[in-house]
Formats: C-alpha cells, structure tokens, sequence
C-alpha cells in the first residue's frame, strides 16, 4: 500500500456532497428487467487500485471465485461478468463510477471491492438505488452505518476496540495509549471505537492522540511521549508503511520495553521482514482466519485457489474470497431471474452464513447497519512471516 497523500483529507471533506450533488434518480439501468441464460450476471466493484492507497488484492479474489463459477457453468447457466473500477482514492472518481456501473453497466449487485471512501461517497446513492454491497474489506465508516453495504471483515473501528480489549484483559497490559492516524471523517469513529473499550473495561487510555494525519512521516516525537508517560502499550492505526516507520523509530530511539498494536493493513509479509528483530513488540490484528497459518483447514480451499489465480496471499484477497463466496451463496439460492431487486430481497432475506475464516457469521438483513464479523484472532511477526497468538477467537463480552 503506497503512501497516504494529504489529498485524501481534504477530498474526504467533499463526500456528502458529491453524493448529495450526483445524480440520485434511483433508476435501475434495466435491471429488473427479464433476463435469458445469455444475458451474464453484472456483479461491481469499486476499489482503490491506485492513488494514496491500494488494495487490490480484495477483488482479485472476488474474480477469481467468479471465473471459477463460470468455468463451471455459472449461476444456472448465467455467467457472471465482474466489472471492477479504480476510484484512484478520490470522491468524484468513485461517485462517477458508481453511476457507471448502476445506471450504465446494470450492475445488480456489488461485490468484493476494498475502497478507502466508496462507502462514504456512494451509500446513500446504493440505498436509494436499490442495490447492496458486500465489501470485502470495509475502510471508511460509512460502510458500518448503510442499510445497502455489509462488509465480510471487521473493519479498523471495531477492530480498534478488540485490539485494546485484546491488550488490556488477555494480555493484561497496563498503562495503554492510542495514537491515530486520522484521514476524512474517521476521528468520531475512532474515539467511538475507545470509548466502546472503556465502557467495557472500566478503562481508559493514558494517551488518546487523534492529531496525526496522512503527512505525519516523522514519528519519533510521538514515541518518545509515549515512552514518557509509561506507556506500556500504544495502538497504532497506521497503513503497512507507516507501522513500518512506527516501528523503525522506535527501535533507533532505543524504546524496546512497549508492545505496539496494528490493525490489518499491517499484517502482510512485507512488513514482517521489514521489521526485523524489532517485531517482537508488535501485535497485529487479523480479521480473518489467519492467512499465515498453511495448516488450517478453514483456508485450504481458498489458499488453493489464490495460488492458482496467481492472487498474493494477504488478508485482503481473504476479504474478497469471502465476499465473492457469500455472493455465490445468495445468488444460487434465488428462484427466477436474477435481477438486482431479487438479490437485494435476497440479501435482506438472508439466514446467516457461518464459515470457518470468521469467528461470527456474516449477515446482510434488513437492519440500517452492519458489522456482522464481530471476532478477530491476533499474530505476531516471527522470521519474515506471522505466527498465530490467538488459536480461539477473540471476542467483545456480550457479542
């Protein structure tokens, strides 16, 4: 994932209104109309492929489980056509692609997209088109909050919240403090996610930083006041490269004695051997079965077909397998034609569907949010790779 431009701040501001401005006359583009076994299934994608971020592993495992579905036949003898667009990390490009693929390609369905703002510029325009989204990996804060998106994974607000959880009463880390890298609209989020910690252990944070952006490359001022106040662990939302330098300045500043905290995007091999002998004192969140694990069962199959796809193994491509394969699910099940107001009925129809790469089911329904996968299992850097800390599933109490 390439570094976060301090464009992206800035162009997250405008998403309401691109949304609001965009044209919104909820026309279906001929999707309810009456399909015949030579028409294909359009399913969409909207990811950051390019730009301040890139995560374009989710949707090439969302096609990959597509090409394999048609190299069998397809949906009833209905092949699916994926059509997956770069929003390059800005609002216009991603409302604009929306729109394409709505009201032109006569998408009837979106699945397996990784976007940095997608859901934030376009899920009011999704609602009112009538059409759902399931993310294979969730970012911005509007994918937990629309009634037409449900994203596979755990996302980084919840994942924040089970990562200071994890710290504080499994790991028993005391003294715990939090620095955030804030992009568009995610500080409530992110200050939503700690509360939720505090209100379930009684806890709070020595250091609750919100002021680090995109552009912040110079970290060691923040490690040294963390080093400072005694902080014995530091949650830290940075991207693969940022935890990387995160990481680095510690180790030249001398700071050994604190347990850093990553989500998901820092949970790649890159950033394992990047670390060196420094990733001791890194914990990771993974929000899937852990892909590093060869010897789960639970990823056989898609670990299999990843390496046949040429797809790298990450937990992004996990994301987008997952999204890809519930899709199948739901579009198998639908009696008659495969439009997007049957697999909209479909989705908000939905009995939840249980899979081993999750530690909750996942579930679309007719609520106005969603986070279904509510659990995550943590790693550790261990010779270039990751070993798995967590066999069971770590939890939220009462979730």
């Amino acid at each position: 994932m390439g570094k976060i431009s301090k464009g992206l701040a800035a162009g997250a501001v405008a998403l309401l209104a691109v949304s609001a401005t965009a044209c919104g006359s909820g026309d279906t583009g001929g999707a309810g109309g009456a399909a015949t076994t030579a028409d294909p299934i359009v399913v969409g994608a909207i990811s950051s492929l390019s730009g301040p971020a890139a995560f374009p592993e989710a949707s090439q495992a969302a096609k990959a489980v597509f090409d394999r579905v048609n190299e069998a036949g397809g949906i009833n003898g209905r092949k699916i056509s994926y059509v997956s667009v770069d929003d390059k990390g800005d609002p216009s490009t991603a409302a604009q692609a929306s729109r394409d693929l709505i009201q032109n390609k006569g998408a009837v369905v979106l699945a397996g997209g990784a976007s940095l703002l997608d859901c934030q510029v376009n899920g009011a325009f999704y609602n009112q088109s009538g059409i759902s989204s399931i993310s294979g990996t969730g970012i911005d804060p509007g994918c937990f909050t629309s009634p037409a998106i449900s994203p596979v994974n755990t996302g980084p607000f919840l994942g924040t919240t089970v990562s200071l959880y994890h710290a504080s009463e499994v790991l028993k880390i005391d003294k715990l403090c939090g620095f955030f890298v804030i992009l568009g609209g995610t500080s409530d989020a992110y200050k939503g996610a700690v509360d939720q910690w505090s209100k379930i252990t009684g806890k709070q944070l020595l250091i609750n930083d919100r002021s680090l952006s995109g552009n912040t490359t110079d970290y060691t001022p923040y490690i040294l006041r963390a080093r400072d106040a005694g902080c014995k662990g530091v949650i830290f939302n940075g991207t693969e490269p940022m935890s990387v330098g995160w990481v680095k300045a510690a180790k030249a500043q001398g700071v050994t004695d604190i347990k850093w905290l990553v989500l998901t995007s820092t949970y790649t091999d890159a950033a394992s051997k990047a670390f060196g002998d420094a990733g001791k004192d890194v914990v990771a969140l993974s929000e899937f079965e852990p892909y590093s694990d060869t010897s789960s069962e639970a990823t056989k199959d898609w670990r299999e077909l990843m390496t046949k796809s040429n797809v790298p193994l990450t937990s992004f491509a996990e994301g987008g397998y997952l999204a890809a394969t519930n899709l199948v699910t739901v579009l198998k099940g639908i009696k008659g034609d495969i439009t997007r107001e049957s697999v909209t009925a479909a989705l908000k129809a939905l009995q939840p569907i249980e899979s081993g790469m999750v530690g909750t089911p996942y579930a679309f329904g007719s609520e106005q949010a969603h986070a279904s996968n509510r659990a995550a299992k943590f790693v550790q850097p261990e010779n270039g790779s990751w070993k798995v800390m967590t066999p069971d599933w770590i939890r939220l109490p009462n979730d």
